[in-house]
């Protein structure tokens, strides 16, 4: 009897071991500064979302540098994305298109952070994302940082005030403005201010407050620049990347940021003295879309511009990549091309022999080059006398737009640097092998670099060799990345030769 009994109990034991739930894993959880955050297991990653790196810029902060966060008593739920800052959106838009079609609210200055689950000082990548510094999120799907976290490395994304919320001038605000305080660039500020927030917290999360890269794209890549020469942001970073942030072009001076804050500003209905309390009155959405986003050289913040101080030797010694993608003229409208070829000098055209007979070839040449190609090997050559630079160019086109599109678009290499086509909506089932392995090896390099300073890629047949104006060698990513000498020499000297002073020597 007693034996039958025990086996009894026993085997209901047993079962019970055998057929209960396991305990559920405790979501990650991370103590910050201003208070606990909880965020969620994301693929390969611990993920947190929307953590506020600073107040937010509403009323009496609208128009003036970011302030710090308030703290939290209780547990922040990070596991959800946060609004964008205010910006237009396209109708029907769809994130395939690099465009942003989520909520908005001037209540955006947070960042999302994705760590490795046992990090312990990986190195940190902090990105800055593109948009014309106009619109964009830190949450569009192809610049999903949990692959960055699978392979070592701590991703960091940022929204930041975009438009004339983020860069905007105007007489009222200069008056009202302390002496020496930063005017007009609003939204390099936030990126300034998020990039503090990750030197006194990463470390939390498992990151190197030591070992940090920005990186951006187009506009965010063009910020990533002026950041290289900002005096303000001066050892928040050690290395750098740029995909496609063109880089030149005449600087803005205050006085005209201001003159033209004035004209958007009567155009909004506001008289010619608007008082700085009439601006801020202002409803953010009939500010949305108006005016043109430019960094201002205000004399306080921002002294010169990036290619001004690149070519006086100010820029941060930091190591960088650098480089643009084979059809960036995906970003000049059909109806744009004679105009552009047209004002292009003979001695300039005079380059591009091999696509004369073609006004419409003729003119998205000239503009590749013009806006993204020759500033990148420009901006290689200033660095490779610094602190190391490595020149790319990215020509890959997915096989399924093979023969739809000349080459490669303007932000079309984000899912490869990122490695994140398959997560991307209705992009992963056009996905094949031959396009999964250029963004292996591309997102490699990226790794590589974060962690030890230069692009060591994947299945290298040869090393991506430093930049040095002499041998003139980039990497070009394309179906079989290679080494090439001398790309498009003849048409870049031409670019460079147009844009004479304006770049310096």
């Amino acid at each position: 009897m007693l034996r039958t009994w025990l086996f009894g109990l026993f085997a209901l034991l047993a079962g019970g071991a055998a057929f209960a739930d396991p305990p559920a894993a405790a979501p990650p959880r991370v103590k910050t500064e201003n208070g606990w955050v909880v965020g969620a297991e994301v693929g390969p990653s611990h993920a947190f979302r929307a953590i506020p790196y600073a107040a937010p810029p509403v009323g009496p902060l609208r128009w003036r540098p970011p302030q710090p966060a308030a703290s939290w008593k209780d547990d922040l739920q990070a596991t959800a994305d946060g609004p964008a800052c205010p910006q237009p959106i396209i109708p029907g838009g769809h994130p395939n298109g690099g465009g942003y079609f989520g909520p908005t609210s001037e209540n955006c200055l947070t960042l999302d952070v994705f760590a490795p689950p046992t990090a312990v000082k990986a190195p940190v990548m902090v990105w800055i994302f593109g948009g014309g510094n106009a619109a964009g999120a830190d949450s569009i799907a192809p610049n999903d940082g949990r692959y960055f976290a699978r392979d070592g490395v701590v991703l960091v994304a940022m929204n930041y005030r975009l438009g004339p919320l983020g860069f905007f001038a105007h007489p009222a605000l200069t008056k009202e403005a302390r002496h020496g305080a930063p005017l007009a660039n609003y939204g390099l500020l936030d990126q300034i201010a998020a990039l503090k927030w990750v030197k006194r917290n990463i470390a939390a999360f498992g990151g190197d407050p030591g070992n940090v890269t920005i990186f951006g794209e187009s506009a965010g890549g063009a910020d990533v620049l002026t950041l290289m020469v900002t005096p303000a942001a001066k050892g928040l970073f050690q290395k750098a990347t740029v995909q496609s942030g063109g880089g030149w072009g005449a600087p803005v001076s205050l006085a005209q940021a201001e003159a033209a804050g004035v004209s958007l500003a009567t155009k909004l209905g506001l008289p010619a003295g608007a008082t700085a309390a009439q601006l801020r009155a202002l409803p953010a959405d009939k500010l949305v879309g108006a005016g043109v986003a430019q960094i201002v050289v205000d004399g306080r913040l921002v002294v010169e511009t990036a290619a001004q101080g690149f070519a006086r030797g100010h820029q941060a010694a930091a190591p960088l990549i650098i480089g643009s993608n084979s059809w960036e003229a995906s970003l000049l409208p059909p109806a744009n091309y004679s105009a552009y070829a047209a004002a292009a000098s003979p001695a300039t055209r005079a380059a591009y022999a091999d696509v004369a007979a073609d006004p419409d070839k003729l003119a998205q040449a000239l503009f590749t080059d013009a806006a993204m190609a020759a500033p990148a090997r420009w901006f290689a050559a200033k660095a490779s006398k610094k602190a190391g630079a490595w020149l790319y160019e990215f020509s890959y086109v997915r096989l399924v737009r093979r023969g739809k599109i000349p080459g490669a678009n303007h932000t079309s290499e984000n899912p490869y640097v990122f490695d994140t086509q398959m997560i991307v909506p209705n992009y992963a089932s056009e996905i094949q092998d031959a396009d999964r392995q250029v963004a292996t090896f591309m997102h490699a390099c990226w790794v590589g670099f974060a962690k030890t300073g230069k692009p060591g890629c994947a299945a290298e047949d040869e090393p991506w060799p430093a930049y040095d104006p002499a041998s003139d060698e980039l990497m070009q990513f394309d179906a079989t990345p290679a080494i090439v000498a001398h790309y498009r020499k003849p048409q870049l000297d031409a670019q460079q030769a147009a844009q004479g002073a304006a770049i310096g020597p």
